[in-house]
């Protein structure tokens, strides 16, 4: 059966130019607006990923503090201590066009491709998880309104572009496109830390399946970002290796079990922050050995973010947190489908607690390290939901319960 073509009618047209010409006009004044008044929007993480950028652009070297504090304080951040990008080199490529225009034309840019990514990779995985057409709005509803997305736009952090690593990845590897999927885990690799049983899974994926392509994909674009960095300082990598000799990063106490477990046992005993991590590994194997025939990248990418935030050594502060959309995207399609007021009163009550108790610390000023509980929190409501989700799909229509929505087999 054929779709019955929409005819729009010329006043319709006329209406929709006219919307999108006010729009434009709207956007432009605001942006000419906040282009005027910087303390509107000041700087924040952000200037740290122009400075470093405009540095090693010029071949300067990007990890110096003494050569980021000038700049920093030009772009008018108001500090006595540079803010320093700890990301590795190949991150530079991504940010150094970024240091090649004014810090606040650049400032503003880096908000709207942001937010214009967050959104895409939340209605991106709505469809990509079978989520229905007509309620495509509830992705963008839970990207807008998902903590972690406000707190990575304020602060101008890299977040979305680790999303859009996952995103991309799960995009080629289902189209069988190993070289592009391959390449768009150099975005993942920006903070490669945070997705650490991925690179696990990844590998032994790779090896297992014979699929090559996708490691010579990351290769490739992993040494091609390390080239464009040093044709423009051919040693940053000295300079990196430097910068973290002096700053390890023990001296921060980031929002992750392990980091508490040093402060409560031993603040010098670095080691202790692996703790969960170990953990981590300790879960993943047998995890790999049940599934590693049936594995299926849709199903199990989710579960992967998740028990990685939650044992990731360090990091994982809360504007990371914008990359764990995947799971929630993927449990509201799951939840939609199912098609059950109590599993979606349960969904949209967990969604609200730890949202609404993630505001108030924000409002209380409290800081990162009191957000180690949502990471947590977000698993362990994935996986209630996700049971419960699954087995009232499987009950209600057993022969057409999807495989890739909860991130299980069914039988």
């Amino acid at each position: 059966m054929q779709e019955t073509p929409i005819n729009r009618s010329p006043s319709r047209r006329l209406f929709l130019v006219c919307g999108l010409v006010v729009l434009g006009i709207v956007i432009l004044l605001q942006v000419a607006h906040l282009m005027a008044n910087p303390a509107i929007m000041p700087m924040d993480d952000f200037v740290e990923y122009w400075a470093a950028g405009r540095l090693n652009a010029v071949g300067e070297n990007p990890y110096d503090p003494a050569k980021l504090l000038p700049l920093q304080q030009l772009a008018g951040r108001d500090t006595d201590e540079a803010i320093m990008m700890w990301n590795p080199p190949w991150t530079l490529p991504f940010v150094m066009p970024f240091g090649l225009l004014p810090a606040r034309a650049s400032q503003l840019l880096w908000l709207a491709l942001s937010l214009a990514s967050v959104v895409f990779c939340a209605d991106w995985s709505w469809r990509f998880y079978g989520g229905s057409a007509k309620h495509r709005w509830i992705a963008w509803a839970l990207a807008l309104t998902f903590l972690p997305t406000l707190f990575v736009l304020q602060a101008g952090q890299i977040g979305p572009a680790l999303l859009l690593g996952v995103v991309g990845f799960l995009h080629f590897e289902r189209r069988g496109r190993g070289w592009l999927a391959g390449a768009a885990t150099v975005l993942i690799a920006i903070k490669p830390h945070l997705a650490y049983l991925f690179w696990l899974a990844l590998l032994l994926w790779s090896l297992d399946r014979r699929r090559w392509t996708v490691l010579l994909g990351g290769g490739l674009a992993g040494l091609t970002a390390m080239l464009i960095a040093l044709l423009c300082n051919p040693t940053v990598i000295s300079q990196y290796r430097e910068a973290m000799g002096q700053h390890p990063p023990e001296q921060w106490i980031s929002p992750t079990p392990g980091a508490f477990l040093r402060v409560l046992v031993g603040g010098e005993m670095f080691y202790l922050q692996f703790v969960p991590t170990l953990a981590g590994l300790a879960w993943f194997v047998p995890h790999w050995i049940r599934r590693r025939k049936t594995w299926d990248w849709a199903e199990q990418m989710p579960l992967l973010l998740l028990v990685s935030f939650v044992t990731a050594s360090y990091g994982a502060w809360p504007f990371d947190l914008v990359v764990l959309l995947l799971p929630i995207v993927q449990l509201a399609v799951l939840v939609q489908t199912a098609d059950r007021r109590s599993l979606f009163a349960l969904a949209l009550g967990a969604y609200l607690l730890i949202n609404g108790l993630a505001l108030t610390l924000n409002l209380l000023r409290f800081t990162s390290k009191w957000f180690v509980w949502m990471a947590p929190a977000l698993l362990v409501s994935y996986l209630i939901l996700r049971t419960l989700g699954n087995r009232t799909i499987a009950v209600s229509s057993p022969e057409s319960a999807p495989r890739s929505l909860g991130g299980v087999v069914h039988a």
